[in-house]
């Protein structure tokens, strides 16, 4: 009897144990996979709530992965967020995956924190690239390999006051205006208004070399990074047409708040700052009494009326153990249709794919109540289809600091123009090859 109820007892143990068991994995293991990202734009304009994109790209992604929840720490200001990023990297606590603004690109692919995305998306048959735009999906690769994706862009673009040009009765310029009529309108427009003696209308605020570089037609590096050509003619040819603008007054005189008040012609910005000032009420409280619009950056003799593109990446971290998780939340984030198309809803940023963009109604790009715009979605994809990614590479901020110092040296007068490139070419090269 004692030998019969120790053997029921050890089968109602058993019993209860794979039962136990049985209830314990039949339930759905819960995944979470981290997402790193910082709070505001990345564009440097108003957005009212800066986690709406991803807070629901990542619904729907859960809604079609049961058991899989998608966390990010909130609160993280945009510039902290490069050392909170590097904090984690070095506790080897990074998230599965993070943004990554384009210009930090080098920096972490350097440090081999990134995994290689290429044999996901060789794999991969429902990843199609093709319908990226090219500059933005150039900034994920390096070494010819797939490091990031994309996820939003912006061009840079020149704001034009329409209200002063159409006073001073200027037509808009064209999309393939050139330097001399831009230099021609800013030295009709730069004058006294008021009769006091002093320049109160001015022709541009904010135009730099590298926007005149840019669509000079020439390329400042090479060899891997490891050379410049600061020295280029066409270079030349940019720093000689800027130091020509620069002796109108306005270069000197004007200022921000002259933009702000109308008094500007010409001003380039990047295209989110387009999106989210044009409409009501940013428009009303950025520029209260002139009517703007954007057409591409004049172009040299020998150059394109090119724009810089800037990019938001997302990339998965080389630590994380989620990896074919992360990769489909990451296809799905930069891919698919229907979440590219929420770039345009809740950021003031584009969408990086042709089809999501040029199927875009005009009030989606450009605002409620902006049908007056001169523009179209199939205008501003040929922008973005003939951009630049800025070059991006470990030392390049070094490098664009001295740049940028001797530049002013020369436009200021203060450096002879003879031979300067020549000089800033052997100071940027030797520069070069001391960075690991």
């Amino acid at each position: 009897m004692k030998r019969k109820t120790a053997l029921l007892c050890a089968l109602l143990a058993c019993a209860y144990l794979w039962v136990f068991l049985v209830l314990q994995y039949a339930q759905p293991r819960t995944i979470t996979l981290r997402i790193g990202l910082f709070a505001g734009s990345n564009w440097n304009v108003p957005q009212g709530d800066s986690y709406a994109f991803l807070d629901t790209v990542a619904a729907r992604f859960e809604a079609t992965h049961p058991g899989v929840k998608i966390r990010y720490v909130s609160g993280i200001l945009q510039e902290d967020y490069s050392e909170w990023l590097a904090e984690q990297e070095l506790s080897g606590t990074m998230p599965d995956l993070f943004f990554l603004p384009s210009e930090d690109f080098a920096l972490y692919a350097g440090l081999d924190a990134l995994r290689d995305l290429t044999p996901f998306i060789e794999a991969d048959p429902a990843c199609d690239l093709a319908g990226f735009y090219p500059a933005p999906l150039a900034d994920g690769i390096e070494d010819g390999r797939y490091y990031a994706l994309p996820v939003e862009c912006v061009p840079r673009l020149m704001f034009v006051n329409k209200t002063l040009l159409s006073r001073e009765g200027i037509p808009l310029p064209h999309d393939d205006w050139t330097w001399e009529d831009f230099l021609a309108i800013c030295r009709r427009v730069t004058r006294d208004t008021d009769g006091d003696g002093r320049v109160d209308q001015f022709g541009v605020y904010g135009y730099t070399w590298e926007d005149a570089v840019v669509t000079s037609g020439a390329t400042l590096f090479w060899d891997q990074e490891r050379a410049s050509r600061f020295a280029d003619a066409r270079v030349e040819d940019a720093l000689r047409f800027l130091i020509d603008l620069h002796q109108l007054p306005e270069i000197r005189e004007a200022r921000e708040r002259d933009f702000d008040l109308g008094r500007v012609a010409f001003r380039p910005f990047n295209f989110a700052a387009y999106r989210a000032y044009r409409p009501y009420p940013w428009r009303i409280k950025k520029a209260t009494d002139f009517e703007w619009e954007c057409v591409r950056l004049p172009k040299g003799p020998a150059g394109a009326n090119t724009s810089p593109i800037q990019t938001l990446l997302m990339a998965m971290s080389a630590q994380t153990s989620h990896k074919d998780l992360a990769w489909e939340f990451l296809k799905a984030i930069s891919t698919e249709k229907e979440n590219q198309h929420l770039v345009l809803e809740k950021t003031a940023a584009l969408p990086v794919r042709r089809d999501v963009l040029e199927a875009a109604t005009p009030e989606e790009i450009f605002g409620a109540g902006t049908g007056e715009s001169d523009r179209s979605p199939h205008a501003i994809s040929a922008v973005l289809d003939d951009g630049k990614s800025p070059d991006r590479f470990q030392g390049y901020a070094a490098v664009m600091r001295l740049a940028d110092q001797r530049i002013q040296e020369i436009v200021d007068g203060v450096r002879p123009f003879d031979n300067a490139l020549n000089q800033l070419q052997k100071e940027v090269n030797a520069l070069l090859q001391e960075t690991p």
